[in-house]
């Protein structure tokens, strides 16, 4: 009679992740860095309707890297998530915490349950009224998640983009849109070691300054003249 098929769980857990990482590491990167009036996002993305970086909310926006088939499913899942919050409750009481709680249990549960897990990882960001009140919230494919401050950087050259950001970005005084854009530009370009032009980034913001909806895309000539 021949034996069952056994793997430790230890081992299957380990193989899961390296599964996801691998094919994480594959995908473009994604930057959100803290500037003076709020968050700004950018990735390499020449795509001009398959976007990284998406609204979620009044005040929170949603970046995803990886598989984008994955993380669009729950940036949809998200956005029904919240509207059903708002609509209940009232606008105020939609967090991003709350979010990032609901993905973490959304990429464990499928971490832990199913044969192959999510390739992908995801960034929850709300712009407060003030600085000290904004929130960086990065969800890992297992579940695992961070309250970041000041940058977050995901995707294939996380390691090189957090070395680079750590030593060039200056918190106090915050930096100006164009000086947090010039940072993020120069951060990707070191990274692929090779010229980024406006037209293939993607750039978003949260503005804290604003009206009730706080995200904007950015266009083309806008990127180029902030980074020229």
């Amino acid at each position: 009679m021949p034996l069952p098929y056994y793997v430790s769980p230890e081992q299957m857990m380990k193989d899961k992740a390296d599964y996801a990482r691998s094919g994480i590491a594959r995908g473009k990167s994604v930057i959100a860095l803290e500037y003076a009036d709020g968050i700004l996002f950018m990735a390499e993305n020449p795509s001009a309707t398959l976007h990284k970086v998406s609204e979620i909310y009044d005040r929170i926006a949603f970046a995803g890297v990886g598989r984008f088939n994955e993380f669009e499913q729950l940036r949809i899942g998200g956005i029904r998530h919240v509207d059903v919050k708002g609509y209940s409750y009232s606008r105020e009481d939609v967090t991003a915490k709350a979010l990032a709680n609901a993905y973490s249990q959304t990429l464990g549960n499928i971490f832990t349950s199913e044969i192959k897990p999510y390739e992908c990882e995801v960034l929850v960001a709300a712009v407060g009224d003030t600085p000290a009140e904004n929130e960086l919230f990065h969800i890992l494919f297992d579940g695992s998640v961070t309250d970041r401050s000041g940058w977050v950087a995901m995707g294939g050259q996380t390691d090189a983009l957090d070395a680079y950001l750590s030593e060039h970005y200056r918190a106090d005084p915050a930096p100006s849109l164009a000086e947090a854009a010039r940072l993020g530009h120069d951060a990707l370009e070191s990274v692929e070691s090779r010229n980024l032009p406006a037209e293939n980034l993607e750039v978003a913001v949260l503005d804290r300054h604003r009206g009730r909806r706080k995200f904007r895309r950015l266009g083309d000539a806008e990127v180029a003249s902030l980074l020229s």
